[in-house]
């Protein structure tokens, strides 16, 4: 009653988990870089709308990198994207209402 195990199968196993191994490092590396790139864009000085939108476009780079290999939404189906993408659009436009509302947005 005892399975014999296939060296062939062992050896993909293997080769499976080296290559998630080696993907996890380069998604940490690429976390890292782009934390180098934060520092450097707060060293430049930059009028506030251009760091802001800098800074901005870095996290949604590091965020998506993390969700997306971390949080295993790589290999999600497509029903998840779609979830997401109504929550973002909902999402939005409530952060917007305070601006929108606010009276000293509409009479600078």
């Amino acid at each position: 009653m005892s399975e014999t195990h296939d060296p062939k199968d062992a050896h993909a196993g293997h080769a499976d988990v080296d290559h998630h191994v080696r993907a996890a490092y380069y998604v940490f590396g690429s976390l890292l870089v782009l934390t180098g790139f934060t520092v450097a864009a707060w060293t430049l000085h930059l009028p506030t709308r251009s760091a802001i939108t800098l800074a901005l476009l870095i996290a949604v780079v590091k965020g998506s990198l993390v969700a997306g290999w971390f949080m295993h939404l790589v290999s999600e189906r497509r029903l998840i994207y779609w979830v997401l993408a109504l929550t973002a659009a909902f999402f939005v436009p409530l952060l917007l209402v305070p601006v929108l509302t606010s009276s000293s947005a509409l009479h600078p």
